[in-house]
């Protein structure tokens, strides 16, 4: 009841039409097939109404591709389209961490890695959170996405072979066989049937003139159930006072749905509804300096598809968008060039589900180099395109292989990036050719309310010299465990101090998995960077709550030559407590203890001292962690654990490549903080 009055009516309209849904559901998607779809749309009939959708312009390509050139361009990329386009058909399943399943015929609402299935009920209805069971919704969800079958679609473009077609219509005849409309865990989240929307529209403009698909009853029931997609999505939009990326992903949906049919009162309502909300959400989920407000790179990435995608549909169709619109869409790819890393990874900060909207290329799932490139070539972005590095067939598959081939052929940009702040969005990155350090000094994700961020203010990563030291913890699961969602959204998971065993952000309830008090206020006392250094120095407010308040303080300092850095911890406040400061170290580095105050970071490349100064009551622990590069993977690590009881005291920490040694480390580390203008 403290939400804004047009949110209660908001809600109340949408609880509305989950009542009446649950009446007429069945009803709903009787009243329509294919011939009075055709109608509704101006056409005589149903081969009709597919000709003309088959004429519409569509934003990615979507006719035969030559393979000799498409392999050209991406080394041979074919050759794991075939193989998973015969999983695909195969019906061997892989994603979220299950290892790979026979998804079974009919099976459509069933988490396969518990066994546990949902009930053919009103979607509404369900209660898909389980965890006493520890089944995973978005295992459901995720196969009904049916983006693993789109490699089946680029077999077909490939090769021009109908067992594709055929394959890929017995599938989506399946889905519809088993998924009536509203009535399963599937229509439960507005979110999936709007990324539905947009997988279907794409199978359709690839199969649309093959011999497999001419059936008319088949295009009837296809093309009805994609209608009522859309239809779905209009009448259960998930907007709130604050909305995020199911939202935009609703909207995003609308779009695609709407300019796919192009004709009638709802599919031009749709368009023009999905893009009004995309409009109006883009500066308010998006910071002026390109940094999505969920304070997640996973999500960064999802939502800048979801805000450029149907953009690029609108301008096929000769329609307007805004120079405002481009602009803010431009600066979320600049972020994503600088939080990459030179080898394509990326800083695991915030949650991660591994979600893509129409994800079409080869390389890993925290790979997000394509986005500047896709988004500099269709929109002639200079710096976007320069900078573009690594695998370049998600553009062969939007832009076409004239695009692909104009991007630079290289595997790591041409150019060391510089440091950059994005002090907006409250992320710093510390970066040459060599060295790259992801500091985290931003609010809570979704604008104070949690959301898709973690307990991670003033956490960081670590690449130095090329080897990644210091890892965030990432996310692993959601519903499936709440106690595991907890941990690794916990204070304890990240590199940062945790004070009296206290969140920095309080946890309102353990099963308010997505919220968290708003209590680590950030703020960014400096930032430098030069030719030899850069500097930060930051602080958060989140022990300001403690009975003897204490306000932590963190600085980072980055020499470029040497490849050396420093991190200084120290606390404001007064009184006895329990500190505890962890250092998450990459998979497969190793520690090998020297002394009391020096370690030995072992790795594959070349080795790596990390030596810390503090008072006598500074302890350092070392034990298990875990990291999680994925949703549902998790692998052990290595964890340092700072820590002390007592009075407030500061701990210095160095870590350096061990060829880039000074004489005396103590005398180096206090001459460089004061140096800095720390100490």
């Amino acid at each position: 009841m403290r939400k804004p009055p047009s949110v209660i009516a908001r809600r109340i309209l949408h609880e509305f039409h989950k009542i009446t849904d649950h009446y007429q559901a069945s009803q709903r998607e009787k009243s329509w097939n294919g011939t009075k779809l055709a109608h509704n749309i101006g056409v005589s009939d149903v081969n009709g109404l597919w000709e003309q959708l088959a004429a519409r312009p569509y934003p990615a390509v979507v006719r035969s591709v030559d393979t000799a050139g498409y392999d050209a361009l991406t080394r041979g990329d074919a050759e794991r389209v075939r193989a998973a386009a015969d999983r695909a058909l195969a019906r061997r399943v892989n994603l979220l961490g299950s290892g790979e399943f026979m998804l079974e015929k009919g099976m459509w609402n069933t988490d396969y890695m518990t066994g546990v299935s949902w009930p053919n009920a009103y979607c509404h209805a369900i209660d898909y959170n389980n965890p006493d069971q520890s089944s995973d919704v978005k295992i459901a969800w995720e196969i009904s996405r049916l983006q693993w079958l789109i490699p089946a679609g680029q077999a077909y473009l490939l090769t021009g072979e109908e067992r594709w077609a055929e394959g890929v219509r017995d599938i989506l005849n399946d889905w519809i066989d088993a998924n009536p409309y509203a009535w399963n865990v599937n229509w439960s989240c507005t979110m999936e049937v709007a990324l539905r929307i947009i997988v279907w529209t794409w199978f359709f403009r690839v199969f649309a003139e093959c011999r497999a698909w001419r059936d008319e009853a088949f295009r009837g029931r296809f093309l009805t159930c994609l209608y009522l997609h859309g239809d779905f999505t209009e009448r259960h939009l998930e907007r709130s006072d604050i909305n995020g990326n199911h939202c935009t992903a609703d909207a995003a949906g609308l779009v695609f749905a709407g300019l796919f049919f192009g004709h009638g009162k709802a599919p031009g309502r749709w368009a023009d509804l999905g893009w009004r909300i995309l409009c109006e959400e883009l500066p308010k989920q998006v910071y002026p300096d390109g940094v999505d407000f969920e304070a997640s790179t996973a999500y960064h990435r999802l939502v800048l598809e979801l805000f450029f995608f149907p953009a690029l549909f609108r301008e096929r169709c000769g329609l307007e968008v805004p120079l405002a619109y481009k602009e803010r869409v431009i600066a979320m790819a600049r972020y994503t060039v600088f939080y990459s890393r030179v080898d394509g990874s990326i800083p695991l900060a915030g949650d991660a589900d591994d979600a893509r909207t129409l994800p079409f290329g080869s390389q890993g799932i925290n790979d997000h180099r394509y986005l500047p490139g896709l988004i500099g070539m269709a929109w002639g972005v200079s710096d976007l395109i320069e900078s573009f590095s690594g695998p370049r067939d998600e553009i062969f598959w939007w832009l076409g292989p004239d695009a692909a081939d104009r991007l630079p052929h290289r595997d790591k940009p041409a150019a060391a990036l510089p440091s950059r702040a994005f002090a907006e969005g409250g992320f710093y990155i510390m970066r040459n050719s060599v060295d790259h350090v992801f500091i985290d000094c931003g609010p809570v994700g979704l604008a104070g309310r949690g959301g898709h961020g973690h307990n991670d203010c003033l956490s960081f990563e670590a690449v130095l010299d090329n080897v990644h030291l210091v890892t965030d913890c990432g996310a692993y699961l959601y519903t499936a465990s709440y106690e595991w969602r907890n941990r690794f959204r916990s204070t304890a998971f990240h590199n940062t101090a945790s004070i009296d065993n206290e969140e920095q952000n309080r946890f309102i309830r353990p099963d308010y998995l997505w919220h968290l008090h708003n209590d680590a206020k950030p703020e960014v006392r400096r930032w430098e960077t030069g030719e030899e250094r850069d500097v930060f120095v930051g602080a958060h407010a989140g022990y300001r709550r403690l009975p003897q308040p204490v306000v932590p303080e963190r600085s980072f300092v980055l020499e470029h030559g040497s490849h050396r850095l420093v991190i200084y911890d120290r606390f404001e406040g007064d009184g006895w407590h329990s500190v505890s400061i962890p250092w998450h170290l990459a998979r497969h580095v190793t520690v090998e203890r020297l002394d009391d105050r020096l370690l030995r970071l072992k790795t594959s490349l070349h080795d790596f001292l990390l030596a810390w100064q503090g008072d006598a009551a500074w302890k350092l622990n070392i034990g298990d962690g875990w990291v999680s590069p994925s949703y549902g993977v998790r692998y052990p690590i290595v964890r340092l654990d700072f820590v002390r009881t007592g009075t407030l005291s500061p701990l210095a920490v160095v870590m350096m490549p061990e060829k880039n040694v000074p004489p005396d480390i103590d005398d180096w580390l206090r001459s460089t903080l004061f140096q800095a203008g720390i100490l």
